[in-house]
């Protein structure tokens, strides 16, 4: 504003200057003056313009300033507001250090005070440790000795299960052979149906059947020769020997205790002797004339050793004068299992 005064008073001065000149200077000077006044004109209309362009520059800068200042005042309120809470943080973190420091002055005074019951813990705790150790260690041994002892049950169970099986095998082989014993038995009372009772008996046990003959059925007193009644006896026998195949004979010969005194006829200078002669006899009879063969058949002498009545009268004396034919069904079979056991 104060510059548009200046060019209106400056413009005023220049009319009145050129009237005064208009009254004074010739022509050719009016024309010059008047070309300067144009141009002065111009140059005003050119200031106006300016003047105009700096006067809305001036606005939007102030506007602009006013805004700067707006954000300078705002950044300086934050600036503060930012400058108490720093203050504020920087307190607080001088009081956590000196309370820090005060925790750790007070925990190694804590320490330097408990140096030995923290030494007396520390061992306890070791010994803890070690007794944990062996425990767990004895554990360790006791579950292997646990899972060996379940393997070795498993396995006495499973040999319990094969024994029992092979048991049953041998029962069924046993009731098979009690019932072949059993069977002979009948066949073989059958066979000698007449002669029992006559000196003749027929026992079954412990698996066999024994064919008892007393001496009267036999033999004469000291005599190794088979006599006729006795030898037909021994003949019905052989029938049902030869019937049975599976059958083995042993022939078993016994005398009484009286000593012999010199030499028998068959040359049997004692009883045993003699008990050998007669079962010989006996494996001879069954043997002839049959389809025995001789391997199924054994003689044995026993004396006077094996009485079956041991009282010394004579009574006595008869009975233990005998022959026993002892008849045993084959164990094949049953000697198998067994020997896969």
């Amino acid at each position: 504003m104060k510059t548009k005064s200046i060019l209106n008073a400056w413009f005023l001065s220049l009319i009145v200057g050129m009237a005064y000149l208009t009254s004074c200077v010739p022509a050719r000077q009016f024309e010059d003056l008047k070309k300067r006044n144009d141009a002065c004109q111009e140059e005003n209309t050119k200031l106006k313009s300016d003047n105009q362009q700096l006067t809305t520059s001036n606005t939007e800068l102030s506007a602009q300033l006013t805004e700067l200042q707006k954000k300078i005042a705002d950044l300086q309120k934050d600036t503060t507001e930012q400058g108490s809470a720093y203050t504020r943080l920087t307190g607080l973190y001088n009081e956590l250090m000196k309370s820090y420091d005060k925790l750790l002055s007070n925990n190694e005074k804590l320490l330097a005070g408990n140096t030995e019951e923290t030494k007396k813990l520390i061992l306890q705790l070791n010994q803890t440790k070690e007794d944990l150790q062996k425990k767990e260690d004895q554990l360790k041994k006791d579950q292997k000795s646990l899972a060996d002892n379940e393997q070795r049950l498993n396995d006495l169970r499973q040999s319990l299960k094969d024994r029992e099986a092979r048991v049953e095998e041998l029962q069924s082989i046993l009731s098979k052979k009690d019932s072949a014993v059993t069977a002979l038995k009948k066949s073989v009372t059958d066979a000698l149906l007449g002669f029992e009772n006559n000196g003749l008996t027929i026992t079954q046990k412990n698996g066999k059947v024994y064919v008892s003959l007393e001496e009267q059925l036999l033999f004469a007193s000291g005599s190794t020769i088979v006599e006729k009644k006795g030898e037909q006896a021994l003949k019905q026998l052989s029938n049902v020997l030869e019937k049975n195949k599976d059958i083995n004979v042993l022939v078993e010969g016994h005398t009484d205790d009286v000593p012999i005194s010199g030499t028998l006829p068959s040359g049997a200078k004692d009883n045993w002797e003699l008990s050998v002669l007669r079962a010989t006899s006996v494996v001879k009879i069954i043997t002839k004339n049959t389809g025995i063969g001789p391997a199924r058949l054994t003689a044995a002498g026993r004396g006077p050793y094996i009485p079956v009545d041991p009282s010394a009268g004579p009574e006595a004396k008869r009975k233990n004068r005998r022959t026993e034919i002892i008849l045993t069904p084959k164990l094949d079979e049953l000697l198998k299992v067994l020997e896969t056991n």
